[in-house]
Parts: C-alpha cells; structure tokens; sequence
C-alpha cells in the first residue's frame, strides 16, 4: 500500500515538471501503461508492489493532469486584459489592508463582458480614489456581494532562475487573473451577503482577528498572535519576520501541524476527563462508549476546526488527515503502522491539491514528519533494551538494601523513597533524550531542503528551537485560543497574557540572535546532483545504529556545502537581467568578481529588491558585490538599493545621485566607498574590462533620466554588452557625438525600457546589438515597450527578450554569445495561461 500511494505522489509531481499538457497520444499511452502494471500487478506476485506502484503512478499523472486541464480552462481573454469589467460576486477570505489599500479575493458569479470561463476567483487591490475629499476603501467582510468595475491581467508572476515561480503559488490558490477595482463605476454593495460552509469559517476567522486587534491595539507582536489564531500572516511585523528567519523560528508563526497536533491532543485530555465524569440516563458514559474513542473523535474534531482556522494550509492539511486517518483506524480497532498513516496522508492532500507539491510548505511538513519517524524508528529498539535493563536497575535497587549487599534478598511491597526519585530522574532523561533525538533528525533532514528553498540555514535553530516550540505549543498557543473561546471581555486577560509570553520568547531569542555573527549560513541554492546526495546523507546519517560506515554521512553533504562555480571562464562574463517587473536590475559576473547594475523597485512599489534581488543574489552564491552601480534616482532603479546593502556586502558604491540622497550614508556606514559616476572611468576585472561612457564628469543638471549612468562591459574577445538605463533622445545623441566607436555592443540593455523617447535610429545604428533586452512590466502602466520602439528591433537582425514574456535572460559573453531565457528552459504548463 505504501508503495501505491508514494507512486500516485510520485505521478503528481511529474506532471508539475511539465512544460505542456498530454496531448491525445500521452494520454493513451498513460491509459496503457495503468492497465499493464496494472494487470501484470494483479497476475505475477512477484511484480506485485512494482506493478501497482507504477499504475499508481500513472493514475496521478493522469489525475493531476486532468485537475490541471479544469483549472487553467478558466483564463481571462488576452484582448480583455486592462480593461474596465463590471464583475459581480463576493469576498472571499480575509482581505488584507495595506499601505496602497485592501487587497482581498473576489469570487466572480457573473461578468459584464459575457467571457465564458471567466476566472471564477480574482485577486483586486481597492485603493482609495485620487479625487479630492476621497473615502478610504470600505471594510470589506467575507461573503459580502458587490458590484464594481475591475481592470484585469491574467494570472502572472516574476520568473527567475534559482527563485520559485510565482505563478505556481496563485494556480494553487485558484487565481487565474489579478488586477483593481476601477473608479470607471462607484462600486455598489447588494444586499443579500452570500452563505456557504467556506464563508462561514471566513467569517469566525474576521471575528477572531478583529477580537485580537481590538484587545492587544497597538502591541508589538499582536501579528504573530493573530498568525497563530487564524493563520494571517500580513500583520506580521517586519522587525518579528526578522527575527524568526535569523532564528529558524519562522515555521512557529504558522499555524503548523505541531500546533494542531499539540491541541489535538490537549482535546483529547479535556474530552477523555469529561466523559469519564459525565452520566447519562443513570449510566456511567464510559459504559455506553470507550472513553479512548470518545477522546479520539474530540481530538479530530478540534484539530479540523483549528485547521478551517489556518485556512487549511499544507502542513494543516497534513496533520488533519494523519488525526482523521488514526482516529478512524482506532475506532475500527485497528493500529495502523506510522509510515502508512503519512502515506495516505500525503496521499490525501494531493488529491485535494495537486499543485502543492509546488510549495515549499508540503516538502519540509512531509519530510520532517518522516525523519521523525525514522529517527523513532532506527531508535526503537536500542531505546528498549535501555528501558528494560533500567527498570531492571530500579527495580533491583528497589527490593535490595544496599547495606545487605551479598545477602539474600526478600521481596517487599514497600518502596524505598530513592526508587521514586530514581524513576523520575529515568524518565527525564528518556524524555530529554527523545527531545534531541527528534530535533536532531528533524534539523538534519530539512537542512538540504531549507537550502533549497531558501539558500540558508539557521545555525541557531536547533538552539532557538529546543526551547520556542514548548514555549508556543504550551503557553501561548492554549492562551490564545481560550481567549479566543471565551466571550469579552474576559477574553482580554488570557490574550494579554498570550502576548506578554511571546514577548519574553521574542526577548530570548533576540539575545540569542545577538550573541552570534551572524546567525544564517548562506549557501547556494544546490543542483539536482547535490540535492539527492543531501538526502541519501540524511537518511544515512539517520539509519540504525550499527549501520554500516555511518560516520561517513557528512561525505555526501560536500556538493551541497561547496561553494557555487564562478559562471564564466577567465575574460569572459555572464550577464543576468532579472524578471522584477517595471524596473532594472542586472547582475554582472566574472570569473571571480559580481557587479549589480541597479536594484529594481523597493517599498514605494513591488518590493522587489528585497523580493527579488536579494534571494537571487543568495542563491546564486554572491554575498558580496564588489560594486554596486545606481544608475540614477528614478525608484525602479534605486528603491531596492538599501536592501541589498542590507542584506549583501558591498565593497564600493558607484552612483549617479544628488549628494543628499540619503543611500550615499548609507553605503558608507556599511564599509563601502562610495563615488559618483562619471564618464571616463575604467577597471578590470579577470580580463574583462569595464567603462562608464555617461555622465559627463561635474554637477548633476537636468532631470534623473539624463544624469543616468551608462556602463559598457567587454569581454577580452571583443564582445560587449551595453547598459543604457533611462538614457533619452538627447543622451544617445550626445553619445553618438562624444564617440560612435565606443557604443559598438553584441548585447543592449534597451535604454530606458523600450519608451517612445529613446532607442532612436542612429542610436541602434551605432551600437549594433545582437541581442537586445526589455526589462519591463507584465501590463504595465506606462505601456512599455512602445509599439513603434519594439518594431524598429525586430526589424533588425537582433535577437530580442522580454521580461513580461520570457522572464530573467541570461546571457554568457565570451568569444561566443548564449542568450537563454528562463520561460523557455525552465518552461511550465501554467506560463502563459
């Protein structure tokens, strides 16, 4: 049975590493392939397990792939995109207030352009209008029907390499189009609010938060109260974010399956101890139903009301059917093995969502679960033989005077007060020791994922850990949600009382983070090589004592810990323009050197240097840039600035900005030099060489756009790229003026992202370009590339990328040119759908 439902998971994930659908012909031959492991299971014995493991496998490509086919058969009609729709349906889930406005989930039950398949489910932002004497947007509630106006785009996301796909996070949660109210019409609220099982539990979660902000107002880890209540993670602040990830604390905030787990249990108790007491019709309770089934059932039953609580995320999902899986095995008197309870819960949630095997949530709840288990296991009968030899020890100790040692014993009922001590100082030490087992396996067994996922390990976490999860498993998770039980006001104290214990917690681990530098060990994000030698190192690492060569483990974990290899030879340089939607932000790598040209947006928009720019900067294995170039003020180019030197160290800063922009301090309270931009000057890193061309030496005049800062980098066969910034008209002229010579590039960063105002003709003419790059926004506001702009290059022998369609390009430049583009070497079913 393991074997089937590890092949029906097995199914699943394939076809999520699929570029495009089966067409008739997959489909066929995943039909015969199911009916001859199939048959071939059922008719040899000895194939047995393959056979139906593989038809297994079969049925969930198949399945995954048919859910795939119902879902993107909603999709919103390109010519619709941008366009004001009436849209008429209701909220959904909790909408989230932000700084631009209310972000929320709109079920759709009809629309004004008569679309059929039109995306059931919308993601808006409701923002307050720009006309005077404006009104906020209103509090939107669950299951409230409206009446407004949206302009749409299809479901679209940020695609880069070593980063997850954004677009596979909005198909799992049924997104198929994103947008905002529009002011084209004032939207109107109906009166009949909608109903459903779904927006009923929405509506105890609105309840539940707003009891929590109304209580704890304006406490500073109110947000990790309401995350641990109702799973809404958006009142997190940035300072407690932080804290948890240098912690590796940051799965706590979650409600998690160790959460639900541990009340499930806490259930059981109440439940086993009530019904113990409890007579009915005369009759002792107990006699009419087993209190363990009756504890069972509790222990189920508040464990799915808590997960309805979480919105039912992955490891929620998990730990619900692993309880629901147990309770039904135990109340048909059966004892299920551990690893066939996880089996078909893993089983069971890809079902329900087959794109989870896209979260990052499902493969570190799954993997601990079982590193557990086999830790418990590989531990089990070691652990028993100490048991027995030390209730021998007790009980010898027990019935025997020390001071008669050597005369014959003589059996007593009575204990000696020492055996009592000693049995106690017995079980702490098993418990103790089952505690580090279990945080050992667990920290050994995520860290080759955490790597993956993240690029980092926690070095404090199995520290911060040991001590924060029985502190929110056993204060401050029970305290919240009695506080949440209890009706006001005496819900006040035990919330207050919540909170006052994760502030001791956040003390705690605050100083434990201060006390090591630095807490995350960054790595790069592995290949697939050293990923799957990671993981034969875990389960290696975790076999049973006695296993053989054991200590060798660590061996298989080199790949993984290795540092990442240099990109390009030796006079050779690789440049990566990253997908971050409406911005610039370019990375340049040589043989033992990284430079990042602009940092994309920062928090006036998208986030995205902290988004974006700083985990592909991890991942890629650079923690240290040895320049940082801002081309000018314009915020898409410089917002994301602060974050990388935040988070990656900068040995110099080269900039064309005012001399009060307030990033120049910055840079040099961090260690880094700082000077302006200026043409004429010249380095050279492993024989590539690298020249500003623009602007020209002296004061900053003239709008952001013209002081932007133009570099060329060459390679020492020759070949060069161009980076043009937000250079106009004007500035190409003046170029071209200055020197037409030295304009002569393989690669062009389009200037100033494809407007109607640059990429003039003798420009083009004068730079040459092979390649040519658009770092633009998907349906961005300005509408960039202008049509006319991006018909003068293709009418040209140049090969063209666009981020809003291709996503992060890659091009290497050495005696060669190697343009590769992430939609299509990394291409999923979902892009473009």
């Amino acid at each position: 049975m393991r074997a089937m439902l590890l092949g029906f998971a097995l199914g699943v994930w394939c076809l999520q590493q699929q570029a495009r659908l089966p067409d008739v012909y997959l489909w066929i031959a995943c039909a015969v392939v199911f009916l001859v492991a199939a048959t071939c299971g059922a008719m040899q014995p000895r194939a047995r397990i393959a056979g139906f493991a593989i038809a297994a496998c079969a049925l969930g490509f198949g399945y995954a792939a048919m859910r795939a086919e119902v879902r993107l058969r909603e999709q919103l009609p390109v010519a619709y995109e941008q366009r004001d729709i009436e849209l008429k349906g209701f909220v959904r889930g909790l909408p989230q207030a932000q700084a631009d406005g209310v972000r929320f989930l709109f079920e759709v039950e009809a629309n004004g352009a008569g679309v059929r398949n039109f995306p059931r489910i919308v993601r808006l932002l409701w923002m307050p209008a720009e006309r005077a004497n404006a009104s906020a947007p209103p509090k939107l509630l669950a299951g409230q029907r409206w009446t407004l106006s949206a302009r749409l785009k299809r479901a679209h996301g940020n695609a880069n390499f070593g980063l997850r796909d954004a677009e596979a996070s909005l198909l799992e949660r049924g997104i198929r189009a994103t947008g905002s109210v529009s002011p084209a019409r004032v939207p109107r609220r109906l009166s009949a609010d909608a109903n459903g099982p779904r927006l009923m539990i929405d509506r105890l979660r609105e309840r539940a938060h707003d009891r929590i902000e109304t209580v704890l107002a304006d406490a500073p880890h109110r947000g990790i109260i309401v995350a641990l209540a109702v799973g809404a993670q958006d009142a997190v602040s940035e300072a407690d974010w932080l804290l948890m990830r240098a912690t590796g604390t940051s799965h706590l905030v979650a409600i998690s399956g160790l959460h639900i787990g541990f009340v499930a249990g806490l259930a059981a108790l109440i439940c086993g101890f009530v019904w113990k007491r409890l007579r009915l019709r005369g009759a002792s309770a107990p006699l009419l139903v087993a209190t363990p089934k009756v504890a069972a059932c509790g222990a189920a039953a508040f464990a799915a009301c808590y997960a309805a609580l979480a919105g039912f995320n992955v490891p929620a999902q998990r730990t619900l059917w692993m309880l629901l899986i147990l309770a039904i095995a135990f109340l048909c008197g059966r004892r299920p093995a551990s690893s066939l309870v996880l089996s078909w819960a893993l089983a069971c949630v890809l079902v329900a969502d087959p794109w989870a095997v896209t979260s990052p949530g499902f493969w570190l709840s799954f993997c601990a679960v079982a590193a557990i288990l086999h830790a418990i296991a590989a531990a089990g009968r070691v652990e028993s033989q100490a048991r027995t030899q030390d209730e021998d020890d007790i009980d010898q100790w027990d019935r025997v005077d020390p001071s008669e040692v050597g005369q014959r014993p003589e059996r007593s009922t009575k204990r000696r007060p020492g055996a009592m001590i000693m049995r106690f100082g017995v079980r702490m030490r098993r418990r103790i020791a089952s505690g580090v087992r279990v945080q050992y396996a667990v920290t050994i067994a995520l860290a080759p994922l955490t790597v993956y996922w993240f690029s980092q390990i926690p070095l404090l976490g199995p520290l911060a850990n040991a001590f924060a999860i029985p502190w929110i498993s056993a204060l401050v998770t029970p305290a919240t949600l009695a506080g949440l039980l209890l009706p006001a006001p005496l819900d006040a104290p035990l919330l207050h009382a919540a909170h006052a214990a994760l502030s001791i917690l956040c003390d705690a681990l605050a100083a434990l983070a201060d006390s090591v530098a630095p807490p995350l060990w960054h790595l790069p994000r592995p290949g697939g090589f050293a990923l799957a030698a990671a993981c034969v190192g875990v389960a290696w690492a975790l076999a049973p004592r006695g296993w053989p060569l054991r200590w060798a483990a660590p061996i298989t974990w080199l790949p993984l810990l290795a540092p990442a290899s240099h990109p390009a030879p030796e006079g050779a340089f690789r440049v990566t323009a990253l997908d971050i939607g409406q911005g610039s932000a370019l990375v340049v790598e040589t043989a033992r050197h990284a430079l990042l040209f602009d940092a994309g947006p920062g928090p006036e928009s998208t986030h995205a240097g902290e988004r974006i720019v700083v985990p592909y900067l991890q991942a890629a294995g650079v923690y240290a840039l040895d320049a940082l170039v801002v081309s000018h003020s314009d915020s898409d180019h410089a917002g994301g600035a602060p974050a990388v030197l935040q988070s990656i160290a900068v040995r110099q800063l080269l900039a064309s900005l005012p001399a009060s922009d307030a990033l120049w301090s910055d840079a040099r309270a961090r260690g880094a030099s700082a000077l302006r931009c200026a043409a004429g000057q010249r380095w050279i890193w492993d024989g590539v060489e690298f020249r500003v061309l623009w602007p020209q030496p002296g004061p900053l005049a003239g709008k952001p756009n013209r002081q932007s800062c133009v570099l060329k980098v060459t390679s020492a066969a020759g070949r060069a790229a161009l980076f043009a910034a937000d250079i106009e008209a004007d500035v190409e002229r003046d170029l071209i003026v200055r020197g037409r010579a030295d304009l002569r590039a393989d690669v062009l960063i389009v200037p100033h992202h494809g407007s109607r105002t640059s990429s003039t003709e003798p420009f083009l003419d004068s730079v040459g370009p092979l390649a040519a790059i658009f770092q633009v926004g998907y349906r961005n506001r300005f509408r960039h590339p202008h049509p006319t702009v991006y018909a003068r290059y293709a009418l040209r022998p140049v090969a063209l990328s666009r981020s809003d369609e291709d996503g992060a390009a890659r091009i290497d430049i050495g005696a060669d040119i190697v343009l590769e583009k992430f939609r299509q070497t990394h291409a999923r079913y979902w892009m473009g759908r």
